[in-house]
């Protein structure tokens, strides 16, 4: 059974912020992806293609970390580390389409169902860092 998220977490990844997914290899080197995620209470839904990288290491190994960012505040963060607990088949793209409508507006362009898979994520552990800076981009 995974741990609860605070609301701190689940607000940093119900914003469209970027994900940045850690899944191991086959000799056991780390392979890390920016990644789009949606959420369900306490566990985050990553969709790819069957092929890629991500679902074939998690496949073999469903241990994950994942960090996230605030697009607005970058001294606002989150690391997570949990595992693939479910894989679901998203051919109609029911779970990649409100995830697109998230980031960009619009349904996810690459209409090509065959082999979606929508990857349910557990948590283990889970820290919020809010550090006292201010963010100054250039200008």
């Amino acid at each position: 059974m995974g741990i609860q998220l605070s609301s701190e977490i689940k607000a940093l990844l119900d914003r469209p912020n970027f994900v940045h997914l850690a899944t191991l290899m086959a000799d056991g080197s780390p392979q890390r992806v920016p990644v789009w995620v949606g959420r369900e209470g306490d566990h985050i839904l990553i969709c790819t293609d069957e092929g890629s990288f991500k679902a074939r290491n998690t496949l073999r190994d469903p241990r994950v970390a994942l960090s996230v960012v605030d697009f607005r505040d970058p001294y606002q963060e989150a690391r997570l580390r949990g595992r693939v607990v479910e894989r679901r088949p998203d051919p109609e793209l029911r779970y990649m389409d409100p995830i697109s409508h998230k980031y960009t507006r619009k349904p996810f362009p690459f209409r090509k169902p065959e082999g979606r898979v929508a990857l349910v994520i557990e948590f283990e552990k889970a820290r919020y860092t809010k550090l006292p800076f201010e963010h100054t981009p250039p200008e």
